[in-house]
């Protein structure tokens, strides 16, 4: 083989090389806004660029999947909607202590379900891996 067949050789298989990562870093920026939802744009507006977003995404998925998350019962789940229907009914007269018992009620919430319930900022980062239940925290998945 001549030093011209093995210079193209070299050429052809680091684009092809190149080709396969982009398709990688491609499918794994798809599979992450799936799975993040509108929080993908907000973790890559906050870290500056969507390399350190995904690193921090994927990070946090890996410490999610460490946990023991389960569903609540009917009886959990019955009686965490009736006290949220309460917190919401209450908010119109006494918003300030509605919303300190809805974050108690979310917080007591994600213990039941198996999440850590440290500060605000660690529970909204576990919890929006299941981004749907951001919109309901009572929905059993």
């Amino acid at each position: 083989m001549n030093i011209s067949t093995m210079l193209v050789l070299v050429i052809v298989i680091l684009g092809i090389a190149a080709a396969v990562w982009f398709y990688l870093k491609k499918e794994r920026t798809k599979r992450l806004r799936s799975r993040f939802g509108p929080e993908y744009n907000r973790v890559v507006q906050a870290e500056g660029g969507s390399k350190q977003a995904e690193q921090v995404l994927e990070e946090r998925q890996k410490r999610v999947e460490r946990l023991d998350i389960k569903p609540l019962s009917s009886g959990e789940r019955e009686r965490f909607a009736q006290a949220w229907e309460h917190e919401q009914a209450r908010f119109v007269d006494q918003p300030r202590a509605a919303v300190e018992h809805a974050d108690r009620l979310v917080a007591d919430a994600m213990r039941a379900r198996g999440y850590p319930t440290g500060d605000f900022e660690q529970r909204a980062a576990d919890v929006v891996l299941h981004f749907r239940l951001a919109q309901d925290p009572l929905v059993a998945t």
